[in-house]
């Protein structure tokens, strides 16, 4: 669920953060091209002051293309214009109404008969200074151009118009641009550590959750919700969660109850029905089928009783956890049933090497004996069955691998469900409990058990337990 929430929340705040930074770097922009245009709105402004005077040389109220050369008012806008270029690199001019210039700087410059800088000049004519220029952004090359009228007796005599490069106001806003993304960024890594931080203290309850669920389904009831931190809501529903577990518990402990008690108080009467059978088969002749099968039935009957018991005891009991030599117990289990196997005229073969973990020595020995006895059972004649111990670095495992008919994937499923037998061996002798009863004593101390399909054919069934206490030491009902 983080892998989902954490990206939309990162995604939200890199979308309000840019909000506020495209904003912000467009006035920036705007401010840094804002000072250039006053600063050159206040140099025509000068150089049109000085413009005027050179009119007083001049007849009437319009200017002349003509001029004196050496006059000393024009000289002086001439000089005051090539130094301004000399020291800015900016190039200025004064045109008059028709174009010509009255002075300019660098003498090579002057006015085009199209493009950007004759609009400013065409501008300018109508008595409008260049207040608000096209934005210059920094990936650009143009140049900023501003005019501004020179009036006499309220008419435009004539214009004065700078063009000046844009590179250091570019290099400019491509600072404060710099600085804006540097904040921006830092913003972004302070709003992911505190998304990591919201998330983690809002998923926290549910990852416990899930692992509580996950300890339930496995077995392991005792497992609660450790109701603190995070959202009231998910507190709240840990509380609900438990209550709902105690539930749970509570009902299963009243049917293992009710299991143990009501096969307990059967066997009683059930013993005492097989020995009325018994002596009522010394009455009738040696033989009788009748007899005979009921007293099958019986002795099947007394043993699906004496497994249910089993299992209830298994499902109730605490598992008496010790440091045990896996590999050795396996390999004694093998030896004890070597004899069956071979009875049957299968191959019961082991590879056992030493190795430790923490289990129960009961409960594995009968676990790894009612695995065994399952292979041998469903191995034809001639069919091998095979125990092997491996350890890893946190489990040990006992795998037995048979050459038997094997299991369906539907039938894999069901393995260790209560009272299941495939209809396939519904001929073979057991109750179909054997498996939930080692199951049920393996979770108890941390373990489990596993069946898979063996190639080419055949059945595998892993046997795991612990290797540290730590593993062991899970509360197993």
């Amino acid at each position: 669920m983080r892998t989902r929430l954490l990206p939309l929340l990162i995604v939200l705040m890199a979308a309000v953060l840019l909000a506020l930074g495209l904003p912000l770097a467009v006035s920036v922009a705007a401010a840094e091209q804002q000072k250039v245009v006053v600063d050159r709105i206040d140099d025509t402004a000068r150089f049109a002051a000085l413009a005027q005077f050179v009119a007083d040389r001049t007849s009437g109220s319009t200017f002349s293309s003509e001029h004196v050369s050496g006059d000393e008012r024009e000289e002086t806008l001439r000089r005051e214009l090539a130094s301004y270029y000399g020291v800015y690199g900016i190039r200025a001019g004064v045109f008059y109404r028709n174009g010509a210039a009255m002075a300019n700087a660098p003498d090579t410059w002057f006015l085009p008969k199209t493009g950007e800088l004759r609009e400013a000049f065409g501008e300018a004519l109508l008595s409008r200074r260049s207040h608000d220029p096209a934005q210059v952004w920094p990936w650009q090359r143009s140049r900023l151009i501003v005019a501004s009228p020179v009036i006499r007796d309220g008419d435009v005599v004539a214009v004065v118009v700078t063009d000046s490069p844009t590179g250091p106001m570019r290099s400019r806003t491509l600072r404060g641009w710099v600085f804006i993304a540097a904040g921006e960024f830092a913003a972004m890594l302070l709003a992911v550590g505190a998304a990591l931080r919201l998330t983690g203290w809002v998923l926290k309850p549910v990852r416990v959750l899930d692992a509580t669920t996950h300890d339930i389904a496995t077995g392991r009831l005792k497992s609660r919700v450790a109701v603190a931190g995070g959202p009231p809501e998910l507190r709240r529903l840990a509380r609900s969660f438990n209550e709902m577990a105690d539930n749970v518990e509570d009902v299963l402990e009243q049917q293992r109850a009710f299991v143990a008690d009501a096969s307990h108080q059967l066997r009683n009467p059930l013993s005492a029905l097989l020995l009325r059978i018994e002596l009522l088969a010394l009455e009738m002749p040696e033989g009788n089928e009748e007899i005979a099968s009921v007293r099958t039935e019986g002795k099947r009957l007394a043993q699906v009783l004496d497994d249910l018991l089993d299992l209830a005891l298994a499902e109730h009991a605490e598992a008496d956890l010790r440091l045990t030599d896996v590999g050795g117990l396996a390999a004694e289990r093998v030896a004890a049933w070597s004899p069956a196997a071979r009875a049957k005229g299968v191959r019961l073969t082991g590879q056992c090497p030493p190795t430790t973990a923490w289990a129960d020595p009961v409960t594995l020995s009968s676990a790894l004996d009612a695995v065994i006895d399952n292979a041998v059972k469903f191995t034809p004649e001639n069919g091998t069955v095979t125990v092997t111990v491996a350890a890893g670095r946190v489990t040990s495992q006992v795998v037995v691998t048979d050459t038997g008919p094997g299991l369906t994937d539907e039938e894999l499923a069901r393995v260790g469900d209560r009272f299941w037998r495939s209809g396939r061996h519904q001929n073979v002798k057991g109750s179909g409990l054997g498996l939930s009863i080692t199951r049920a004593l393996l979770t108890a101390g941390g373990g489990s058990l596993d069946c898979a399909h063996h190639e080419p054919h055949g059945l595998k069934v892993t046997v795991t337990v612990p290797r540290n206490e730590s593993g062991a030491s899970l509360p197993g009902h």
